[in-house]
């Protein structure tokens, strides 16, 4: 789609036009996952690990000569091409990987579903009439339909976590501040992370090296697992289910507690700060331009806006106390089984009551990693009622290689099983 139709698009929403539900994305070219419109291509600049790798882009995420749209058709209208490859996007194509498309994400960053109002939801890759997951719904997706080997975006509170769940592919949220954030919308600077996606644990642990810019050089202690026993309560029973015959499967049985105390305390904090830090980020914009979002986007907005300020101190001690106390609790060399997401992926036509639902659970979930900064690993090992159920795997902060190693040893156990 050009970027004039999309701003036509938007004036006929903002005016009160319905669009039929999800017409502009099925229609187009990138309904796997691509920004619609003539692809924003690139070749590698160097050779490496990662040499014929597709590599797909968040449209968060600033390719050189690109325009860097948000998902949003006013974010898109009032910047500029980006002057350069963000950071991660260089190491990527310095390495052998060459960029093949800009990927659909939900506007600004503000969703866990994986469908735009503009662009449409991008095709889930085993059931139509499910979502990908948000916000980097289409790089999940692109990796999924194999239009891309490996793929970035971003995770704040479970962005790259949910849709790789969602989609059955692998995924790594990086430990805060490895990875540098500069080239990447703010959303939450505090949480933001960059993640990768990639169709196999070898190929995320070749991206994971050349992003963390990894100086190991010889195998590390392999992490010893344990289950997260809490945690699985916010799960749906098959979810919760199918992780439990997992980990019988993979002979593990030590159990710890997360939450320590109620888990709706770390779903709170995280919406409040999160809040307040978008309202400092974006409310700048979106107060001087005015913006058009989507139905369900634009009430967060309004309410992120309207915190106030004064609330930070409070729920930042908060969080300061959480992080300690996981810090104090989960050792170097330990790694902690979460659900990435408290359910299979939803149903196209989900109610209010059911998003509602998901919202609370997976955004507890996804605070876990997010109030401690720490790194996440995806995996699809299991399933539930013929869709993916995502393996994942927190563990302390720096320990990003330990759980890239995880996810080769766990696969090629598996194969040889």
């Amino acid at each position: 789609m050009e970027r004039e139709e999309v701003l036509r698009l938007r004036d006929r929403l903002a005016a009160g036009a319905r669009r039929p539900a999800r017409t502009v994305m099925e229609a187009s070219t990138g309904s796997r996952g691509f920004v619609p419109g003539p692809r924003c291509e690139r070749a590698a600049t160097g050779s490496g690990v990662l040499d014929g790798m597709r590599l797909a882009v968040k449209d968060l995420i600033d390719v050189a000569a690109a325009h860097t749209g948000g998902g949003n058709p006013d974010w898109l209208a009032s910047h500029g091409v980006a002057d350069a490859d963000a950071p991660a996007v260089a190491l990527l194509r310095a390495n052998g990987a060459r960029v093949v498309g800009k990927t659909i994400t939900d506007e600004l960053a503000f969703s866990l579903e994986g469908d735009n109002a503009w662009y449409g939801a991008p095709r889930h890759p085993t059931d139509p009439e499910r979502l990908t997951g948000g916000s980097s719904s289409g790089s999940a997706a692109a990796v999924a339909w194999n239009e891309a080997d490996i793929a970035l975006g971003t995770d704040t509170g479970g962005s790259v976590r949910v849709p790789a769940s969602f989609c059955g592919v692998f995924a790594m949220r990086a430990t805060h501040g490895r990875i540098s954030l500069d080239g990447v919308v703010p959303f939450a600077p505090s949480y933001d992370t960059v993640g990768w996606f990639a169709r196999d644990a070898q190929r995320l642990r070749a991206a994971g090296r050349v992003l963390l810019q990894s100086r190991v050089t010889q195998t590390q202690r392999p992490l010893k697992l344990r289950i997260a026993h809490d945690t699985l309560e916010l799960a749906d029973a098959p979810v919760r289910d199918a992780l439990i015959d997992w980990c019988a499967r993979a002979g593990i049985e030590q159990r710890v507690d997360v939450f320590d105390g109620d888990w709706h305390e770390w779903v709170n904090t995280y919406a409040t700060l999160q809040g307040l830090e978008i309202r400092q980020q974006l409310g700048p914009w979106i107060r001087a331009r005015k913006p058009a979002f989507g139905p369900s986007i634009a009430p967060r907005f309004e309410q992120a806006l309207a915190l106030d300020p004064a609330l930070f101190e409070i729920w930042n001690a908060w969080r300061t106390r959480a992080r300690h106390s996981l810090a104090t609790r989960l050792a170097p060399g330990e790694a902690w089984l979460i659900p990435a997401a408290p359910c299979v992926a939803l149903q196209r036509n989900a109610s209010g009551d059911e998003l509602g639902l998901f919202y609370q659970r997976a955004l507890a979930l996804g605070s876990i990693a997010g109030h401690a900064g720490l790194p996440q690993i995806t995996m699809p090992l299991a399933s539930a009622n013929s869709l993916p159920v995502a393996v994942s795997f927190i563990a302390a902060a720096g320990q990003d290689e330990q759980l890239l190693d995880l996810a080769v040893a766990l696969t090629h156990n598996r194969s040889n099983a």
